[in-house]
């Protein structure tokens, strides 16, 4: 039974801490508090009273050419490393004969020495890549 007070004494006085709080626990409250949110264009944000909102606009696309631009130009239109230049039929001629599969294993998997593992496309999924080899 004393265990039982001392446990319902001892809930009460921790719930009440929270309740009665003090300028030092208000003080660190206001250092910490939001103070903006990112909204992206185009989808329903809840604005806050008190607080700073930005808005991202989304440019461009992840489409295949997007995605061929942002990773895989660099080194495939100046040919860096090794890399097979761009509708360059004779350079891509001994890497398609081997199947598409081939090329899409070595787009996701990257092919020594030059080429990394999804040609630095980190954020592309296997799917998103094929189309880029396509």
């Amino acid at each position: 039974m004393n265990k039982l007070k001392l446990l319902l004494v001892s809930s009460a006085v921790v719930c009440s801490l929270a309740v009665f709080a003090g300028p030092q626990e208000e003080a660190i409250a206001e250092r910490i508090k939001k103070v903006g949110t990112v909204c992206v264009e185009g989808s329903d944000c809840v604005q806050n009273s008190g607080t700073t909102t930005t808005t991202i606009a989304v440019v461009g696309s992840n489409g295949a050419e997007s995605n061929y631009n942002k990773t895989c130009a660099t080194c495939h239109n100046a040919g860096i490393a090794g890399a097979p230049k761009f509708a360059d039929a004779e350079q891509w001629e001994s890497r398609i004969v081997k199947g598409m599969d081939t090329l899409y294993a070595s787009s996701i998997n990257g092919m020594p020495p030059g080429m990394p593992a999804k040609g630095t496309c980190f954020s592309c999924s296997d799917d998103e890549l094929k189309p880029i080899v396509d």
